[in-house]
């Protein structure tokens, strides 16, 4: 047998092996930098002028409640200076007393000092998020497949009503319009389609299938709640216009969204939908796509219609804010609040499940829908430990607690079936 005849087999196994690497790392680098969206510098010159060149002033004491700069609005949509929503008995008008602004001249801040959102505090973020999809961890996946169902979608909207799809993606009705809020319908949170915290169960309807759509809410720019696939999907599917915090637009802009259906708005600001009052709020968290943080504004919701109000709060810590919204917009139908991927490591960045609760006493919630759980891995805890522990601190608080894909009409009986507790139904309610 020649020499070479008995070294040709593993140079060719190495070989093929070396170039299967190389194309997962060059698809993993083409997948992460598609996602990554616009670069600091664009998404600087894209925020307005008023902004860019307001006074710095210093950073408040933690006590000090959420507000905004009067930045004038300068997106397509014509977004409104920071107006009252509409009179309802009981609430009082929104004010704008003088406080620090949440941006520094490059980068936003919270209104409050977030000494515990440290770079450690995101390191062991990341840290876990990546070490639970690498190793596999069960601690929190769901012991069984994850009951869906499939969405009933009435051909006109209710005053009232709300589909959990599944993390912080929701689909909400009122006062007869649509409002698609954080969709994520991808596979996995991540850049890459290889790498990250992967869907623990399936999406309850396709984006293509959505009916049709009034708004899109998007609440930051991390990938669990912006997702670019999902944003082109929404784009070819629908006409709607999409409502951010400041600075995402350039992301949008730069995934081919028409500039003509993006609405950025400051922390207060307000956009008129027809009869609907949406506006955008204070949250506590931060952002950003790559290495460089808080590029872009991180906000809660408010969608305030002629006869029911909601809140939308998208992924925050707990915040004084929250009573200063209560305040101003509420008292409110539907508060839908996010409670889980906590960690005393970062308490500041997610709310707990009783600072969940907390956060809805202080707005005057009527029913609450708790979200950002159940869906991708991204925390320490057990699967269903969020939930039990909302039940365990309710003193007679109004929960919905839907399997992904079902719709809610808040004042009918409600149902509750603890879906969540072993043995889970089948996959497919």
């Amino acid at each position: 047998m020649p020499p070479h005849a008995t070294t040709g087999a593993p140079r060719n196994s190495l070989t093929r092996y070396g170039s299967a690497a190389l194309h997962a790392v060059t698809d993993f680098v083409r997948d992460t930098l598609a996602s990554l969206g616009a670069s600091p510098r664009t998404i600087r010159a894209s925020l307005p002028e008023a902004l860019m060149a307001a006074p710095v002033a210093p950073q408040p004491a933690p006590s000090t409640s959420s507000t905004s700069l009067a930045a004038a609005p300068t997106t397509p949509g014509a977004p409104t200076t920071p107006t009252a929503p509409p009179a309802r008995p009981g609430a009082t008008s929104p004010t704008r007393p003088p406080a620090p602004p949440h941006f520094d001249g490059r980068r936003f801040r919270n209104a409050e000092v977030d000494e515990r959102i440290t770079a450690r505090a995101v390191g062991s973020l990341l840290w876990s998020v990546l070490s639970n999809a690498a190793s596999g961890r069960r601690i929190g996946s769901p012991p069984a497949a994850v009951p869906i169902e499939t969405p009933d979608m009435p051909k006109t909207a209710a005053d009232l009503a709300a589909t959990w799809l599944g993390h912080a993606t929701v689909l909400l009705e009122v006062d007869g319009y649509r409002i698609l809020a954080d969709p994520m319908f991808g596979d996995r949170a991540s850049p890459s389609k290889a790498i990250g915290p992967r869907r623990l169960h399936p999406v309850p309807i396709a984006a293509a299938e959505l009916p049709p759509l009034d708004a899109v809410l998007i609440s930051h720019d991390h990938y669990d709640h912006l997702d670019r696939p999902t944003i082109a999907a929404l784009v070819a599917s629908s006409l709607a216009p999409f409502l951010v915090p400041l600075g995402i637009g350039a992301h949008l802009r730069g995934w081919g969204v028409p500039a003509d259906r993006i609405v950025e708005l400051d922390w207060h600001e307000s956009h008129q939908l027809g009869r609907l009052t949406i506006t955008c709020t204070p949250a506590r968290h931060f952002s950003g796509r790559g290495t460089v943080r808080n590029t872009t504004l991180w906000a809660s919701w408010t969608v305030v219609g002629p006869a029911h109000r909601v809140f939308f709060g998208g992924d925050t810590g707990y915040t004084a804010a929250f009573a200063d919204i209560g305040r101003d917009y509420g008292p409110f139908d539907l508060t839908v609040l996010p409670i889980g991927a906590y960690d005393p490591a970062w308490p500041d960045i997610h709310m707990t499940p009783e600072e969940a609760l907390r956060a809805h006493r202080d707005m005057a919630g009527a029913l609450l829908l708790p979200i950002h759980w159940a869906t991708f891995n991204l925390a320490r805890h057990g699967w269903s430990e969020p939930v039990e522990r909302l039940l365990r601190g309710a003193d007679g608080d109004a929960i919905a607690i839907p399997p992904p894909g079902r719709r809610i009409v808040p004042g009918t009986p409600p149902t509750r079936e603890n879906w969540w507790r072993p043995p889970l139904a089948n996959n497919r309610l």
